[in-house]
């Protein structure tokens, strides 16, 4: 059943954005260890703000977010690990999911940037398909968990922000949200937005094949005893 998320702080979204994020980027390794998910918490590429959060932080925060059912827990192996359940605590479907991620990881984005920004997640067929989970979210029953931003002087497009941290003090100003002007062309933008994307799943890949290598390396070591 779905239900109204609690009001969550900048590190507990981010844990929620992560979680999201892996699980379609590195499934090998999901669910995500205390130590994992810190250390992704506070990457320093494909995030904004950049966080530096410690272990400790970051397990008081999964622990209010377990008690929300946002996350839950799994003790397969030696260690806990830990999982999102966004989609059925609060009634939706994939592809919203995927997008209130991009916006827990990176902030406010326009249509475009949360195309490109979600493709790792969701492959969006077009800008109107994003608009239209936009809107659903905007006007979800239960309560919005998106808002449209007032446009930024030299932007071309309005960007949208998550609820889960609770409305901007000031539409007007974006409390907590420093961005000047934009003074870039929307295009350059874009294709920086993409260069990130690319790297970001670059980093994945390799993560993945570390994670297998590893693994294949255990075997053959327990075989061999």
């Amino acid at each position: 059943m779905a239900m109204n998320s609690p009001e969550l702080s900048l590190l507990e979204a981010r844990i929620v954005g992560v979680l999201v994020e892996k699980q379609h980027t590195v499934p090998d390794i999901y669910p995500l260890s205390l130590n994992a998910l810190t250390a992704v918490c506070n990457q320093k590429t494909s995030r904004d703000p950049v966080l530096h959060a410690t272990e400790s932080e970051v397990q008081a925060g999964i622990d209010r977010l377990r008690g929300a059912s946002l996350v839950v827990e799994s003790s397969g192996g030696r260690v806990m690990r830990y999982a999102h359940n966004v989609e059925r605590a609060l009634g939706l479907p994939s592809q919203a999911v995927a997008l209130l991620a991009a916006m827990m990881l990176r902030g406010p984005q326009t249509v475009g940037e949360l195309r490109i920004n979600c493709d790792r997640l969701h492959r969006f067929a077009d800008g109107s398909a994003v608009e239209g989970f936009l809107n659903e979210l905007a006007e979800r029953s239960a309560g919005a968990l998106v808002v449209m931003l007032p446009r930024l002087p030299g932007s071309r497009e309005n960007r949208w922000m998550h609820l889960l941290s609770g409305p901007p003090a000031d539409l007007g100003g974006e409390v907590g949200v420093t961005a000047a002007p934009r003074r870039v062309d929307d295009a350059l933008q874009a294709a920086i937005a993409e260069l990130r994307h690319s790297v970001g799943e670059l980093r994945d890949e390799i993560a993945s094949l570390k994670t297998a290598l590893a693994r294949l390396s255990t075997s053959q070591e327990s075989g061999d005893s």
